[in-house]
């Protein structure tokens, strides 16, 4: 072997690594637009570009002295670095969660561990000023050796984390060879067992820094705010402490100098700023440090804000606050974990458009430039360690396997002395690299560990290092009967996915910290549906500030397009891989190419900037909420609002916006109309009314609906049809056999069969609108928010379940027939399902009045949904409703949508899951009308109902892996739903809270479906 097996000896995390310091970029001159601007800095060389690359499927492979100066290899390619080898086409994608992809077996990895080598070959030119040269490398993964000139440079580990390395004495002017041996897998591979597709290769930048001999090499800068003044400490550390002299001055955004101090030795600066401006993600101000050598500028952004907690309160600037946030992964279909400034920006501007204040960098830090964007776009983050040892949680053990996971799965790794010192580490190279950014609120010691000494020693030293920020380690809440550990470190309570009733315990139980949420609602698929309920509890409890939901985006590899131009995305174990956990990646806010989900939309709605507190419909008040932090609404907000009845707008006006400070309720006056009769809504819209950090003017921040009562709040147009007698001039014929009943009317014959109790033939002007049997339908394609629920629907049968008449009576009278059958829901092998009392009448016009009297056997669980499933020409591909839409709604999942009339093509109702499952139902509707060219069907009730319409069935979105691959039916299927259960997030959240379940004993569903022929 070519190299010493560092990537198994936990004694060697680093070989030749210069100390951690803060992320900074040199120049000689002053830079203020740093983000942007790095890559201009003279004193900055970016080795990014086509390297040679070769990859081997074990270590043991690699033979040749592939890192020597003048080694000329065979079968190397050339590559872009930064980037993943399993994007070149080497080795192959896995996606796992908690298993560790090889063997438990630490510090050991698999001896036929694969590798890379890279070499790259630039041109380097000594600068007078600035002789020295430092190569960084801002992200390997797993671990990496590195030679300069066919000298041996040094060995690093820790992914997410820069690695500098000091190769002065081994450049030379002219051309030079740098290369890297890179393996996919070493002792560190144990701690990042992070819930992502594992991929391998140098994939951030790599750089050299030309500096002078004499440098400030380090400066951590605190801010504090009392009153009217604010402090800025400043502690700065020479290189070697050599004696540089050096000048810092504090200047405000527009360059107007503060202050300015010379210093020439390692010390501690104080600024005192006089009513100074705040950092906060509302107002994201940024004053300047420069720091000044005789040969080189450090450019740095202070933001001013002060963090604490004050009776189990999360206080900043010293305002209680409430983190809107959302978990990030640096995450892309065709780049995987090379992200660009602006895939970043990208990001963060639909993050700030969809009202987030906050990220978690889950679960490891991100590229250093992550951080300066949110300094200046405005969020708040909780920066997190690479640190994730899951996988014990997952090994073999004789005994209770709860009782492991749940007191010992922490043995292994957290609670073994032996990796201390790499969890430390992981810690450091987080905290010290980032300490000066004023976004940074929260360190995170890493994810999903479990506890024990080595995460006692690293709070030990953040809190010691830096006392002016939060701590928090969610895995801090696992417990050992064997000893008792030390928490006196962490600031913060913090879970995941608690049910409800475990956060009102910790309420209950005389809490001595604040309670964070640092993963809550699974985005996973069609979800989540309980945003709403979690916003609640936020704003009723202070100690609750707030939470992170899971996660940003859909992680996926894009594999090109299908024949008809339809993106294809693949997940766990579409690359052959062993160990998977299949779609569990597809759990994001918006799909891999940002494409947002319709759960970021409820997510923007729900957390909206201002709300309607109450509206006094008599006295025409309406009272406003702000649920800002440090915004006044008339400040930041313009409203616009409309009357609608019956789905149709009957007035509409601007709304002057009154002044409302921070989490503060005001009233104000709103003269409207109320209307006599129908189902009548107030709509309230808010507009940005200037342009913020990503946000332009004008931009839709969010509605509220409010619920209007009128002299009848039905819709008038449904009661008008449903209170519409039949023509009595009209014939109207019934026939019987033992199997069906056929009814005949002037424009009509219809079938109804005698042993299921349902319709085999509605034809209506001599066109047949469904082409199947109708059916009662309790199935839904199992969402992946079902993951669990679904088990006991198919123990119970509930996708085989059909309908079984026992007794039909066919009774005339005047202009009606009505049919009486006494009905169940069977499935093979268990005892009937459902109990149906229904009762069809069909009036001389062809119109189908339904009600049925519905009792579930208790021993059932809840029902996915309740309806009629119909099966119509597909030709009737036009859809028009009045309900909660345009995007799909649920009974918990609905705050994006209002009431109005909407209408759309079967096609663009289907909202394309990767995975696919039940979606594009819509919630509290009144009617839906499904029509071709020719005719229409049109359903209606005057208690609402959901439906769907659909060109795929339930059967294929239940069967098929990916989007890519479902068929369309020959028809075009309705789906008339007395209800759904809700959506909830229990794929990793709480079960569904009981007031979203189908489960009811009892219920009544009726409905009344009418066809039309349509004349051109």
């Amino acid at each position: 072997m070519i190299v010493p097996k560092h990537y198994e000896n936990l004694q060697v995390l680093h070989e030749n690594t210069m100390p951690n310091r803060c992320y900074y970029i040199p120049a000689s001159k002053i830079m203020h637009t740093l983000v942007h601007n790095r890559k201009e800095s003279d004193r900055f060389q970016l080795l990014n570009d086509q390297w040679n690359f070769r990859y081997y499927s074990s270590i043991y492979e690699l033979q040749e002295n592939f890192y020597e100066k003048d080694f000329i290899g065979e079968e190397y390619e050339l590559v872009t670095v930064p980037g993943m080898w399993q994007n070149y086409g080497f080795d192959k994608h896995q996606y796992t969660n908690i298993k560790y992809p090889f063997p438990f077996d630490p510090p050991y990895v698999p001896h036929d561990n694969p590798c890379g080598t890279y070499t790259y070959d630039f041109d380097y030119k000594k600068c007078k000023d600035a002789p020295k040269a430092y190569l960084n490398f801002e992200g390997v993964d797993s671990c990496f050796y590195v030679w300069v000139n066919g000298e041996y440079v040094g060995y690093s580990q820790v992914s997410h984390s820069t690695s500098e390395f000091d190769i002065t004495d081994i450049l030379v002017e002219g051309k030079n060879r740098l290369a890297v041996l890179v393996l996919k897998w070493c002792d560190g591979s144990y701690m990042e067992d992070q819930d992502k597709f594992r991929m391998s290769g140098i994939f951030n930048d790599v750089y050299i820094l030309h500096r002078p001999e004499k440098i400030i090499y380090d400066y951590f800068v605190k801010t504090s705010y009392i009153d009217t003044k604010a402090i800025v400490t400043v502690e700065v550390k020479f290189l070697n402490n050599n004696g540089t002299l050096a000048k810092a001055t504090l200047s405000k955004a527009n360059s107007e100098i503060i202050a300015s101090k010379e210093i020439s030795e390692s010390t501690v600066l104080e600024y005192e700023i006089e009513n100074p401006e705040l950092w906060n993600p509302e107002n994201p101000y940024l004053y300047f440090l420069i720091l000044e050598t005789e040969h080189e500028v450090i450019t740095e952004r202070i933001g001013i804000r002060e963090i604490h907690i004050e009776n189990n309160v999360v206080i900043f600037n010293g305002k209680p606050i409430i983190f809107r946030g959302v978990n990030r992964h640096d995450s892309d279909p065709v780049t995987g974990f090379v992200i660009s400034i602006d895939q970043m920006k990208k990001d963060m501007e639909m993050m700030k458009q969809h009202n987030f204040n906050a990220i978690r960098s889950s679960h490891y830090p991100n590229q250093p430039f992550f951080y300066q964007l949110c300094d200046e776009y405005g969020f708040f983050v909780v920066d997190e360690a690479d640190n994730e040892s899951h996988g014990p949680g997952e090994i073999y053990f004789a005994n209770d396997e709860f009782e492991y996971k749940s007191k010992r799965w922490n043995e292994p790794i957290s609670d073994n002395p032996a990796y201390i010192e790499a969890t430390v580490d992981r810690v450091k190279l987080c905290v010290e690299r980032e300490k000066n950014r004023p976004c940074i609120v929260i360190w995170s010691m890493g994810n999903e560990c479990a506890y024990g000494c080595t995460f006692e020693e690293a709070l030990k030293w953040t809190k010691s290092f830096d006392d002016s920020r939060l701590t928090h380690f969610e895995s801090a809440r696992y417990h050992s009967d064997k000893k008792k550990y030390d928490f006196s470190n962490l600031d913060m309570f913090s879970r995941m996915y608690p049910p409800f009733n475990e956060i009102d315990e910790y309420l209950e139980g005389n809490p001595d910290k604040p309670f964070i949420l640092i993963e809550y609602c699974h985005s996973m698929g069609n979800g989540p549906g309980d945003f709403e309920d979690y916003f609640q509890i936020f704003q009723r409890e202070e100690i609750m500030c707030g939470g992170f939901v899971w996660e940003w985006c859909d992680h996926a590899i894009y594999k090109g397009d299908t024949e008809e131009n339809q993106e294809m995305y693949y997940y766990g174990g579409d690359h052959g891989e062993d160990v998977h956990d299949s779609n569990f990646c597809m759990d994001g806010l918006v799909y891999p190419d940002r494409t947002p989900h319709t759960g970021l939309l409820e997510y923007k709605n729900v957390y909206r900037p201002l709300r309607v507190a109450e509206f006094d419909q008599k006295a025409k008040n309406i009272s406003f909420h702000n649920y800002l932090d440090f915004t006044d609404v008339k400040d930041y907000i313009q409203m616009k609002y409309e009357v609608l009845c019956d789905g149709h707008v009957v007035e509409e006006g601007t709304l002057e916006t009154p002044s409302i400070k921070p989490g503060c309720t005001e009233m104000t006056s709103l003269e409207i109309k109320i209307p006599e009769k129908g189902n009548a809504f107030l709509e309230i819209y808010y507009y940005s009314s200037k342009e913020v950090a990503l946000v332009p003017e004008g931009h839709l921040l969010g509605f509220d609906e409010v619920k209007l009562e009128t002299a009848d709040n039905r819709n008038q147009e449904v009661i008008q049809k449903l209170e519409e007698s039949g023509d009595s001039n009209k014939a109207l014929l019934t026939k019987e056999t033992d199997e069906f009943v056929f009814i005949f009317g002037e424009q009509f014959q219809y079938v109804l069969d005698k042993k299921t109790g349902m319709f085999t033939k509605l034809e209506y002007a001599g066109i047949n609108q469904i082409e199947k049997p109708m059916e009662v339908n309790i199935w839904r394609a199992p969402t992946d928010n079902d993951m669990y629920i679904k088990l006991e629907w198919y123990r119970a049968k509930y996708d085989k379940a059909y309908s079984r008449a026992y007794d039909t009576v066919v009774e005339i009278s005047e202009n009606r027939v009505n049919i009486h059958c006494y009905m169940a829901l069977v499935a093979n092998t268990v005892q009937r399902i459902l109990d149906m009392d229904t009762t069809w009448i069909i009036d001389e016009n062809g119109a189908i009045g339904l009600n049925m009297k519905v009792k579930r056997h208790p021993e059932f669980p809840m029902l996915p949904r309740f309806g009629l499933r119909l099966f119509m020409n597909k030709n009737m591909d036009y859809v028009q409703y009045y309900g909660m839409g345009p995007m799909e709604s649920y009974c918990d999942k609905h705050r994006a949508s209002s009431h109005g009339i909407y209408g759309g093509y079967v096609e663009d109702l289907h909202e394309d899951y990767i995975k696919p499952q039940e979606n594009g139902s819509h919630y509290d509707c009144s009617y839906v009308t499904v029509e071709s060219a020719h005719c229409k069907l049109e359903a209606l009730a005057e208690k609402s109902f959901s439906f769907n319409v659909s060109a795929y069935t339930q059967e294929e979105l239940t069967a098929k892996k990916h989007n890519f691959e479902l068929q369309p039916s020959d028809n075009t299927i309705l789906c008339l739903d007395y209800a759904q259960s809700g959506i909830g997030s229990n794929s990793c959240g709480p079960d569904l809270l009981e007031k979203y379940r189908l489960d009811s004993k009892e219920f009544e569903f009726g409905i009344k479906l009418i066809p039309y022929k349509k004349y051109k």
